[in-house]
């Protein structure tokens, strides 16, 4: 390829005048003067015939009019603005001397190629991210079909023992789980058994069975079956011809919902009971008298979306009560510790983290805001208020750098703000990057929001730390000899670190970094970090996201799918071959492969600014986003 320099007179002079029309005269004189042959052709009394032929053609060409406009001569009709025909009369002499038109500027070569090379990527990155769309999805069948033939109404698969477990209380987690990801890949097989089977099976499980935590059964099941709900077509007119019609999933959600709600009323505070035996229609606290923070307060968006589409607001008020509750305790900078008790309404201990029992409480402070309309429901923005000045109290206590090569992360506070920090960061907190990217932008793209002039300082410093924490996460996976992430990792500090603790692959910039523990280094599937990945990618654009993405899927493929069907969790990271768990979380189907396939897609498929995600990764829509997407 040719390479023009960017200040060359060539480039300078360059004006299509090649491609110009040039005026009678220029071409008879350059005709005449420049042309021996024709000069010589004029002595001949053959050329002086022809040349008398040919003024006398000119001649007629110039001075004789044009008065009718043939038919099938649409060129000499000019069409006004009124939709009138005009017809060019003039007369042929004016015609011949008329201005030449004038051309539109023409690209250089090098330009052209440059035009067609970016058009053909375009096409090239579309079928390529396709394909791999095409791949999430295979391995998707590949884990129902394990699930089906081995495990069928069973809450999980063993696919190493080729058999079913009841981990999360009896009511078939996988099937309500996978669903509303079959419903968004288009496998209507797999729409069509899982929703025959909770038409089938389910109302009567909830009937029979005994304890099931409050928490788990909200975000799975519930929450599953009301994205199911909305996108089976909900209350419009159109609904799809797969599986069973909407109001099965919706009555079956007013059912278990209605047995959810004991947790709530038994309980003598705001703060529900963790457990509720369904069958008795009972609640109790757990062991130790106390409930997650985290589990108490990641319930709204569902029993909030079931008020919506039932028009009961028992559901909501009764959900609602907690968050109301807990903006009256004192907090750390908006921090809270990890746990509360149903007896008192307080606080217990002093443990401050976003891992397990934290997370979803900060997560549901922004999304039951969102999901409500936001700045609509200005009853709600103290949920703004409140998450924002969590986030700040993060940035604040809770991030941190490692050595020596500076990767960002969240730490905790074990002993509250006045004890010693802890460098330690669960799987778990890598919801956060996408989370504090939704917040930054409210589902929009952040060229929009830009471009719009929406975001804040605080707005613009939360996308930063999102961009930052999420790469830590991805490395977290590249720093293991499986490129897969261990379940918690801790990270090298001026005051701590252990040796012969690294993730096994040598050849990463974070071997020193990242310090991955023996008890700390097995893998559940889970899906936080392609999570962020695909709400980082929807609001940058930027693609190395997906490519990171990309390399985390392949992993998965490589080391833990099981080829009798099913895929499997891992109980070290760090050697390869890794040695096997033998199960198959609910959530790999309903959230981390759901997220992958979202982010190797058409962008306009739930958008983030229509859909809010549960925190097992089922879209609920935003109020007054009522259409189907």
């Amino acid at each position: 390829m040719s390479k023009s320099l960017p200040y060359s007179m060539k480039d300078v002079d360059y004006d299509n005048a090649k491609f110009r029309q040039r005026s009678l005269s220029k071409v008879l004189n350059q005709t005449i003067l420049t042309n021996n042959v024709k000069r010589e052709c004029l002595r001949c009394s053959t050329g002086k015939f022809l040349l008398v032929i040919m003024l006398f053609g000119i001649a007629y060409l110039i001075f004789t009019p044009t008065r009718h406009v043939s038919s099938h001569r649409a060129d000499h009709a000019i069409i006004n603005s009124k939709d009138n025909v005009t017809v060019d009369t003039s007369t042929g002499l004016r015609r011949f001397f008329r201005k030449p038109p004038r051309l539109p500027p023409l690209l250089t070569p090098d330009e052209m190629r440059t035009s067609n090379t970016s058009v053909h990527q375009i096409d090239v990155d579309a079928s390529k991210w396709m394909g791999k769309q095409q791949q999430v999805r295979e391995a998707f069948i590949h884990a129902w079909s394990g699930y089906k033939k081995y495990a069928m109404g069973f809450d999980e698969l063993m696919p190493l023992s080729k058999r079913g477990i009841d981990s999360l209380g009896g009511l078939g987690a996988t099937v309500v789980d996978a669903l509303d990801t079959a419903m968004i890949m288009g496998v209507e097989d797999i729409v069509n058994e899982a929703g025959s089977w909770i038409e089938t099976h389910l109302a009567e499980k909830i009937s029979q069975k005994g304890q099931v935590n409050l928490f788990e059964t909200t975000i799975r099941v519930l929450g599953g079956l009301l994205s199911a709900y909305h996108l089976s077509g909900g209350a419009s007119v159109e609904t799809t011809s797969v599986g069973p019609k909407p109001i099965v999933y919706l009555n079956t959600a007013t059912m278990l919902a209605d047995k959810l709600l004991v947790a709530f009323t038994s309980s003598p505070s705001p703060i529900p009971f963790s457990d509720v035996i369904l069958r008795d229609n009972s609640a109790h606290a757990a062991p130790d008298g106390l409930s997650s923070t985290s589990e108490a307060s990641t319930l709204q968006l569902e029993f909030n979306y079931l008020s919506d589409i039932s028009g009961d607001q028992k559901y909501s008020l009764e959900a609602m009560k907690v968050l109301k509750h807990i903006k009256t305790l004192p907090k750390v900078e908006g921090l809270v510790p990890i746990y509360i008790s149903p007896q008192t309404g307080e606080f217990s201990g002093q443990n401050i983290r976003l891992g397990s029992r934290g997370d979803s409480y900060y997560e549901y402070l922004l999304k039951v805001w969102l999901q409500q309309g936001a700045n609509q429901n200005s009853n709600l923005t103290y949920l703004h208020s409140m998450y924002e000045e969590a986030m700040k109290g993060v940035r604040h206590l809770l991030v941190k750098k490692s050595v020596p090569n500076g990767l960002v992360f969240v730490g905790e506070l074990p002993y509250g703000a006045s004890g010693s920090f802890s460098p330690k960061m669960d799987h778990l907190v890598c919801f956060l990057p996408g989370t504090l990217a939704l917040g930054a932008t409210k589902g929009m793209t952040k060229s929009k929001a830009m471009r719009d002039n929406l975001l804040t300082f605080e707005d613009l410093e939360n996308l930063r730390l999102a961009e930052d924490l999420v790469k830590t996460c991805v490395e977290t996976y590249l720093v293991t000899s499986t490129g897969l992430g261990p379940e918690i990792a801790y990270f090298h500090v001026e005051d701590y670190f252990e040796e012969g603790y690294d993730g096994g692959n040598k050849s990463s910039k974070y071997l020193n970094d990242i310090i991955i523990k023996p008890a700390d280094r097995h893998n559940l599937l889970r899906p936080e970090t392609v999570e962020s990945l695909f709400v980082l990618y929807r609001i940058t654009e930027d693609p190395k996201y997906r490519e990171w993405g990309w390399q985390i899927f392949e992993a998965f493929e490589k080391y833990t799918k099981v080829s009798s069907g099913g895929y499997t969790s891992l109980d070290d990271v760090t050697s390869v071959p890794p040695n096997r768990r033998d199960k198959m979380e609910t959530f790999f189907l309903g959230e981390t492969l759901k997220y992958l396939y979202l982010l190797f897609g058409d962008t306009n498929v739930v958008p983030l600014d229509k859909f809010v995600f549960n925190t097992e990764a089922h879209p609920i829509p935003v109020n007054g986003a009522d259409k189907r997407q």
